[in-house]
């Protein structure tokens, strides 16, 4: 009987520690890993670091020195020599170290090792960046970072810039728009591409920056931040009234970056190599964002007048996207599918969308199109997003890299609500007003019951 005790009395908390660490590792994996999976892990890489790197080939023969001066002073083999690794720094997320690579070796070394080293150390993964010529950093990441989704309390911002999304190696997603001045985000329905945009928009309504938005669903994506938006069209032919006024103000600012270099007047825009950002900060007019949802909407036509239409509307889209940087126009352009199908001057417009960013997508071609043409081993990863992730996308640019990405919940409500905090902040465009959305005005108490009360009878 006393041996039944003993066993009930070591095994039962031994039991419920083991299944309280599952039980955290699976839903909670921020916590298992800032309590067992963070010591665990150093410790594993402290004890195994030179036979790591010497089984994955990042080792090198040491110098004729080295070998003299070990021989001089004890009698161990000589062994090859590991890059020489620095502190390591715990995050919330995983591990952070840095190593001076060996004479010889070259970044591409460690970061097609990142795999092996990953399962060495038994971490979810690790990514090597470039810090300086013979050192990188290696990012060892715990547990997948994307399935439930934190931002990082230092993500980065400023004019322009939005945080918008988490990056798989834990590290934030930031929309730059002076960097990548026009992106085309890609999606099925229920990918999160709505998701993306909310967020999009919140982190530019609390700056001094003019949204314009071009949806043609009516409105029903872009006609809840009404408050904050400074031009709003939700059909083909308001969009065809608008797209010329923004091309005007284009050339109006081009027209001021020449009176202050004193350029000819007759100069092309083309030309022009200099933008806003040159001009005295009193002179600076505002940033211009717009945003186009459903882009096949502009593309398709029933008759030849609408054809007409649709020329004129894509040859002005095309336009800002070749000249609007330099005037401070910024072009976010979003739909379920963005091919030559839809007819004369798409290619050419997807062509000047230097950021990509491809949610799930309901074929392979939709993938292509987003990704295909300036990464295109992302594609694979693209058609890879399961279902049950809304949010998860990769996102790509003209450099070749890509990465996985997954934008945080943002309720429509709350993305609402920030615009009309910070409708004060909607800066003041002439050229935009007549295209300014009408806020509808809020109740100011409970409506009246139209319905009679009716006595409850005992």
């Amino acid at each position: 009987m006393s041996d039944w005790t003993t066993l009930l009395e070591l095994g039962g908390p031994l039991a419920a520690i083991g299944g309280g660490a599952a039980y955290t590792r699976a839903r909670h994996p921020g916590i298992y890993w800032s309590t067992v999976g963070l010591p665990a892990s150093t410790i594993r890489l402290l004890c195994s670091y030179g036979s790591v790197m010497e089984a994955c080939g990042l080792t090198v023969q040491p110098s004729r020195l080295r070998v003299l001066a070990v021989k001089a002073t004890t009698r161990r083999e000589v062994r090859p020599v590991p890059p020489r690794r620095g502190v390591i720094r715990p995050t919330s997320t995983g591990l952070r170290l840095r190593l001076r690579l060996a004479p010889g070796q070259e970044p591409a070394d460690v970061a097609a090792s990142a795999e092996r080293l990953r399962h060495a150390w038994g971490v979810h993964a690790v990514y090597v960046r470039d810090v300086k010529p013979g050192v990188v950093e290696l990012r060892l990441i715990g547990f997948d970072v994307l399935r439930k989704v934190h931002m990082p309390k230092r993500a980065g911002g400023g004019l322009l810039k939005v945080p918008v999304a988490l990056r798989e190696d834990a590290t934030a997603f930031v929309r730059d728009y002076r960097a990548i001045p026009h992106q085309l985000t890609l999606g099925a329905t229920l990918s999160g591409k709505s998701m993306y945009l909310r967020h999009l928009v919140a982190g530019l309504a609390r700056q001094p920056v003019a949204l314009a938005g071009i949806d043609c669903k009516r409105g029903v994506e872009l006609a809840p931040f009404a408050t904050r938006l400074s031009a709003l069209a939700t059909d083909p032919q308001q969009a065809a009234e608008l797209l010329p006024v923004l091309v005007r103000e284009m050339e109006d600012r081009y027209d001021l970056i020449k009176v202050r270099q004193g350029v000819a007047t007759d100069t092309p825009d083309e030309e022009i190599t200099s933008d806003v950002w040159g001009l005295p900060e009193h002179r600076q007019p505002v940033p211009i964002v717009l945003f186009v949802d459903e882009i096949a909407e502009l593309f398709l036509v029933a008759t030849k007048k609408d054809e007409e239409r649709r020329d004129e509307m894509v040859t002005q889209l095309i336009r800002l996207a070749q000249l609007g940087r330099a005037a401070g126009i910024y072009l976010e352009v979003c739909g379920q599918r963005f091919g030559a199908e839809l007819g004369k001057g798409a290619t050419m417009l997807r062509a000047q969308l230097t950021g990509r960013v491809c949610h799930r997508v309901n074929d392979e071609a939709s993938a292509k199109m987003a990704l295909g043409d300036i990464a295109p081993e992302a594609v694979h990863a693209a058609c890879d997003i399961a279902p049950e992730l809304p949010g998860l996308a990769v996102a790509g640019d003209t450099s070749g890299g890509w990465s996985r990405i997954r934008t945080p919940y943002l309720s429509l409500s709350d993305a609402a609500d920030v615009c009309r905090e910070s409708a004060h902040l909607a800066p003041d465009v002439p050229a935009l007003a007549p295209f300014r959305p009408t806020v509808p005005t809020q109740p100011l108490g409970t409506p009246a019951s139209l319905l009679k009360p009716v006595r409850v009878t005992e």
